[in-house]
């Protein structure tokens, strides 16, 4: 399973949970309500374990093409309307696709419980009575909550990252963990000319086109977007997964290749083609939850200062990608990468020397 599948995988399940259970919720109050289905409303279905359990796969279905539709299909799709207008688009697009659902499987199960064909005028009768029932008024209730529930957790899970949301409703880091981590930091090239040049306004276009073009190399390479500091992006990879098929190299060079690829839009758009260098490293960092007005989940330790130095020597090995040996000892870089052993050097405010490593590659 690729690491794109596995992540809009564990995107889109928290969907189909909140649907089922608010769907239990729901069927649990309106029984305790009405006493249980009276069979002699002609908009009732008698419930069963067949039917139960049917509902139950149907809802979580549903969820399922909410959180697909939010993830994959929508994403982008409003991207450009404030958060207002955003939800209120959604959710009537949502609400659309919910009535065309119930079309579909309140027959099905009307079927079922009735053994009659889907095709029989009766079970049909029963949609139709249906539809115009305090039952069906309930039923869009129910679904109406479940999609702001679903809308909720999609604008949080965007704006917090579906790790660090994650990792708060787990509890992972409330008392802080020791970790072994990779980190990258990296940082746009003759950035301030560009900003002098283009102005605040499009500057910012500009940064936003840019993170969004490096998102899908990030994702492909098992990274996590830790921290965006201006033009600077800060990514994070467990030790395993960082040094696993050398994930944190490679998604280094896929970054670079799909900013190439889109250099026209660049330069047409902001007469501005922008470009990259990096700082790789790993250690041990302290992770947990920390801030009393508002959480977060962060990163501390000398890690951090000795990656940001690496990467500022860049310039000075006119390199675009300078780690340091010990990271390079656990990777295993060979085929079409060269490499360039730039011995010990001193990084500001540190009293150790640090042996660093210059790595290119032949494309093609």
């Amino acid at each position: 399973m690729s690491p794109r599948l596995r992540r809009n995988l564990a995107r889109t399940i928290p969907f189909a949970i909140i649907w089922v259970v608010t769907g239990w919720v729901f069927l649990a109050v309106e029984m305790a309500a009405m006493g249980g289905v009276d069979p002699t409303l002609p908009t009732a279905i008698r419930l069963d374990w067949s039917i139960f359990i049917f509902a139950t796969i149907a809802v979580a279905f549903v969820g399922l093409l909410i959180g697909t539709l939010e993830m994959v299909v929508l994403a982008g799709l409003f991207s450009q309307h404030s958060f207002a207008k955003k939800i209120i688009y959604k959710f009537l697009f949502y609400l659309a696709v919910m009535f065309i659902i119930t079309a579909i499987t309140f027959p099905i199960a009307a079927s079922m419980e009735t053994g009659l064909s889907l095709l029989d005028s009766q079970v049909w009768k029963r949609f139709e009575e249906f539809v115009f029932s305090i039952t069906f008024a309930s039923t869009m209730l129910q679904m109406g909550f479940s999609l702001i529930l679903c809308l909720i957790y999609s604008g949080i899970s965007e704006n917090l990252g579906h790790s660090v949301l994650s990792n708060f409703f787990t509890g992972k880091y409330h008392s802080p963990k020791e970790e072994e981590r990779v980190f990258m930091f990296l940082d746009m090239k003759d950035s301030t000319t560009a900003a002098e040049k283009l102005g605040h306004i499009r500057y910012f276009d500009l940064l936003k086109d840019y993170y969004a073009d490096l998102s899908d190399s990030i994702i492909d390479y098992e990274g996590e977007v830790y921290q965006y500091i201006g033009d600077e992006i800060v990514i994070s990879w467990s030790l395993q997964k960082g040094i696993s098929k050398n994930n944190c190299v490679h998604c280094f060079f896929s970054m670079k290749a799909d900013l190439q690829k889109r250099a026209s839009y660049y330069e047409d758009k902001y007469g501005f083609i922008p470009a990259f260098k990096a700082g790789l490293h790993f250690g041990h960092v302290t992770t947990g939850e920390i801030g009393a007005l508002k959480k977060e989940i962060i990163f501390t330790g000398d890690i951090l200062n000795t990656t940001a130095r690496i990467q500022g020597l860049c310039n000075q090995y006119d390199s675009d990608l300078l780690m340091s040996a010990e990271l390079y000892e656990r990777l295993s870089l060979t085929g079409n990468f060269i490499i360039h052993p730039l011995g010990k050097a001193e990084l500001k405010g540190k009293s150790e020397l640090v042996e660093l490593v210059s790595v290119s590659r032949v494309e093609g």
